[in-house]
């Protein structure tokens, strides 16, 4: 008996009264109960379960009952502990542990187990099943053989009462003749590319699938019942093993595609003229294995492979994000409207990476967010039972790598990949249960590695045990082959032949690639829509509009009892528009927003407190203060044509911001928007940025318009959360990959937000990162004035107003951004005194403004010092960004810095030490030395 049910729900009449009795007892004077009830009443609690579904109860003599208690706890065991005798690696290099499910374990014997009824021990039972040395048996054969299970630590009774049906009751689908014949020949030409492969191309790397041939089958399987329901998108998430045959067999890559590659022969004459296969590249391209594709087959299932980088389990979040993209609608105003039937993801992770990377558990722990959940994703362990040389002695500190998956109630399934018939059934549950529960579930499958970490690597070095049984073992075609021989369903004959003729076909296509020259070196070739920039935009919004965009959003209604301090604050926001005080950050940013969704593009944002701001600047939803109700604004706006969501997330940055990347590549309407809780915490995700974010679109051509909002500037908190880290993102810019963006002004974000919404579409779009404001978000200067959001356009530069007036007098130009920009403007005010002096406020740092910047220089005769100054260290910051481009621009003047010295870390501990260096830095940057 597992946890799904309770054993008592099997007793009636007598035993019941005598198990209740017992319970009292056990309550009392536990110590007098027969150990194995007292086992019991640990486990299910009191022998009357009113929660428990009906089912037949069935009378035992008195004189059985300890042998039935003890029946009760085998058959339990055997579910809970059956994975660990069971037969589920190839290699069979695993001891089974065997005692903890032996009759002799619970002082059992056969003939006492055929006393005890089947209904005891399995509930629906197949017929052969007529008694309880039977049931164990029946048991046994389902939980110790090439299949385990894993699924007591799933917490809802109706997830495991469904598995345990499926396992123990549902007989398993037998294949017809025809169909072991097609499962043959997948086999065969899985195996044969691997072997043609490595024949013909000596020496290339490809991370070779053998050994795990049936993750191939797996698929299939897969795509086989996502036609059967409908599905319309599946989106794999996959690293480098094996992935060349997932390309070629799931993706329908062609042969010649394939091997064109290997042979640096262009691919580009064998893509099929059907449409049916689309992939991209960049101007710089990468190694064939991290290359993705969609597949878009007859019946309307678009299969899409992502592309990944060598940094192993980092797609999963992306393509998770993806999946989100592909299952919402975003046309109507409102929230997205979900439909998790439509799409779902395959993540293949390495047996080595699963439980190593934390981003892992970073994906599962929000795989049933509401902000995030996509119905439940499919993992594979593609279990080698090794890392590149590390055995899982050194690699964890789990049983098995599937565990971390346990602990976020998510069920395992570990099957031995020698087996592709068992590996179908478990592809089939596992679809099925995603389907039912939209929940994840995990397929453990697990057999080994044929060659070393890649074809070129000798694995006897470093794992001479595990690789002399590698080297005896047959591979799964020869395995399955000689099966089929032995029912009779082929002959050894068709299995040699149908080998040749793998080769046969193989050898074709080659011959075809043969024909077309080497590619030769050639210059990379940019678009000119990337070398273009990012093109100006007028991006005002006529004041009517505004006024009518702002009284919807200071409306709710009269059952809705917001925070009245928080109502007193955003009820303020209609004194601008009657031309009292200006527009704060948070109010321009959401005017921005509602503008956008009316304009017909819809906005998911996410990040940690999204939805109130970290530094309570944003309330776009309100909380009744009576009753907790929410209440979204935005949603109610006249004249909206698309959706508006924001989410709050986990504690996550790496994964999270992976997932929006994805759902920004999935959906290029959507102006996707990520906020750090701080700029630092973006130290978490910076594999997106390096992998991902920065080089997609040189790598693999993939566009994106992702935002990404990084609060930044030293306050005097100290040094964790003063600087976004600027300089990283600066060090990583290059051919116009992205805008890096330090702001000082409301109205420039709000035209930035609306500039990059309307250009989603554009050629030239690209991601935009914004260091943003804290302090800042609420200082008047910051503030615009509404005419400024009805006219204009983003500036990349701004001029201090109160300075510059006397051209000839000017002999210092100050370049700063962002906060200190706006500390230099408080401390010269009016500007008087200050002839010699001029301040430009660098807005946009990457692309650098020099043509600007050029302009300003040839009105000022008389400059001799052009100084940068900023607030993080001298080593940080946009200094050393910048500096090159001054020199260029101040060609025979005196270029300074004006800043912090070189530190290893970013700001004082101390709050008046911060005073005392902030107040000397803008001394020094706006003195007339």
């Amino acid at each position: 008996m597992s946890k799904t049910t309770t054993p008592w729900s099997a007793f009636s009449g007598p035993n019941l009264g005598y198990v209740m009795e017992q319970y009292d007892l056990f309550l009392e004077s536990p110590e007098n109960v027969d150990k194995e009830l007292v086992a019991l009443f640990e486990q299910y609690g009191a022998p009357v379960d009113a929660t428990a579904s009906v089912k037949p109860s069935v009378e035992v003599d008195d004189s059985l009952m300890d042998v039935v208690l003890k029946a009760i706890q085998l058959a339990d065991a055997i579910r809970t502990h059956g994975h660990e005798a069971a037969d589920i690696y190839p290699l069979n290099d695993r001891e089974k542990k065997t005692e903890r499910i032996s009759l002799e374990f619970y002082g059992l014997t056969k003939q006492d187990l055929e006393k005890v009824p089947v209904s005891l021990l399995v509930q629906n039972a197949p017929a052969s099943v007529q008694n309880g040395a039977q049931a164990i048996d029946h048991l046994k054969s389902v939980y110790t053989n090439k299949v385990a299970f894993e699924f007591a630590h799933v917490i809802t009774r109706e997830e495991r009462e469904w598995l345990q049906a499926q396992i123990e009751s549902t007989p398993a689908k037998k294949l017809s003749a025809d169909e072991k014949k097609e499962v043959l020949s997948r086999l065969t030409h899985i195996e044969g590319f691997e072997k043609f492969v490595h024949r013909t191309f000596v020496g290339a790397k490809r991370f070779s699938i053998e050994g795990l041939d049936t993750l191939v089958v797996l698929f299939d399987e897969l795509v086989k019942q996502s036609n059967n329901q409908n599905v319309e998108q599946i989106n794999i998430g996959m690293a480098h093993r094996g992935r060349l045959n997932v390309l070629t067999h799931i993706l329908n890559k062609p042969y010649e595609m394939m091997f064109a590659d290997f042979a640096h022969v262009p691919n580009k004459a064998f893509i099929p003229k059907d449409g049916s296969l689309e992939y991209s590249t960049g101007w710089y391209g990468d190694v064939k294995y991290h290359n993705g594709a969609t597949y878009n087959s007859p019946s309307g299932l678009k299969v899409k492979l992502a592309y990944n980088p060598s940094h192993l389990e980092v797609v999963s979040p992306v393509v998770t994000g993806q999946v989100r993209a592909a299952q919402e609608t975003t046309d109507e105003a409102g929230l997205p409207k979900q439909d998790p039937a439509k799409a779902f993801a395959v993540l293949v992770h390495g047996d080595a990476a699963f439980p190593g990377q934390g981003v892992v558990t970073e994906v599962l722990n929000y795989s049933r967010v509401p902000g995030y959940q996509t119905g439940g994703s499919i993992h594979v362990i593609a279990n080698n039972m090794i890392g590149f040389t590390t055995e899982h002695f050194d690699s964890r500190s789990t049983l098995y790598s599937s565990d971390p998956a346990k602990g976020y109630e998510v069920p395992v399934i570990h099957v031995n990949a020698d087996q592709p018939e068992e590996v179908l059934r478990i592809a089939n549950l596992a679809f099925s249960y995603r389907q039912k529960f939209h929940k994840d579930i995990v397929i453990d499958l697990i057999g080994y590695r044929r060659y070393g970490h890649n074809e070129m690597d000798e694995p006897m070095v470093t794992n001479p045990e595990m690789y002399k049984l590698v080297h005896k073992h047959p591979t799964v075609r020869e395995l399955y082959g000689k099966a089929l021989e032995s029912e009779s369903v082929v002959s050894e004959q068709d299995v040699k032949s149908l080998d040749e003729e793998t080769f046969a076909k193989m050898q074709a296509a080659y011959d075809r690639v043969k024909e077309l020259p080497e590619s030769k070196a050639h210059d990379i070739v940019i678009p000119d829509a990337v070398l273009n920039g990012m093109p100006e935009h007028e991006s005002g919004v006529e004041e009517r509009r505004l006024r009518q965009i702002n009284d919807d959003l200071l409306s709710w209604p009269e059952e809705f009892t917001p925070f009245k301090k928080l109502a007193r604050i955003l009820k303020r926001r209609e004194e601008p528009f009657a031309g009292k005080g200006k527009i704060d950050w948070g109010h321009a940013e959401t005017l921005a927003f509602a503008s956008i969704i009316q304009d017909g593009q819809s906005i998911r944002l996410t990040g940690q407190d999204a939805q109130r701001g970290t530094f309570s600047h944003r309330h776009l939803v309100l909380h009744d203060e009576t009753n907790g109700n929410e209440l979204m604004p935005i949603h109610h706006i006249q004249d909206a044509k698309a959706s508006f969501v924001v989410h709050n997330s986990p504690l996550t940055e790496a994964a999270i911001l992976g997932y929006e990347f994805g759902y920004n590549l999935e959906d290029p309407n959507a102006l996707t928007i990520w906020e750090a809780q701080y700029g630092d915490f973006a130290n978490m995700a910076q594999v997106m940025f390096d992998n991902f974010i920065s080089a997609a679109r040189s790598k693999w051509g993939l566009k994106s318009g992702l935002v990404m909002l990084l609060p930044h500037a030293a306050e005097g908190q100290g040094p964790e959360h003063s600087s976004a880290r600027v300089e990283r993102y600066l060090q990583l810019a290059a051919e116009n990959n992205w805008t890096v963006a330090n702001l000082s002004s409301a109205a420039n974000y709000f035209h930035i937000l609306r500039r990059q919404a309307a250009m989603l579409h554009d050629e030239a779009i690209r991601p935009l990162i914004i260091v943003s404001p804290k302090s800042l978000l609420r200082h008047p200067k910051v503030g615009a004035n509404v005419e400024e959001l009805t006219t204009g356009k983003f500036e990349t530069i701004i001029e201090e107003p109160n300075l510059g007036k006397n051209q000839d007098s000017v002999t210092k130009i100050v370049f700063a951004s962002g906060k200190l920009a706006i500390d230099l403007a408080d401390n010269i005010d009016s500007g008087e005194g200050y002839d010699h002096l001029h301040i430009v406020r660098v807005e946009q740092l990457y692309p650098f403004p020099e043509q600007k910047i050029a302009d300003i220089l040839a009105r000022f005769p008389n400059v001799k010092k052009l100084v940068w100054a900023q607030e993080e260290p001298q080593n940080m910051g946009s200094w050393h960004f910048a500096l090159p481009y001054l020199l260029e621009l101040g060609k025979g003047l005196d270029i300074a810095y004006t800043g912090r010295t070189h530190r290893s870390s970013p700001a004082e501990g101390d709050g008046e030490a911060y005073k005392i260096e902030q107040a000397r830095i803008v001394e020094e940057a706006v003195s007339n030395n």
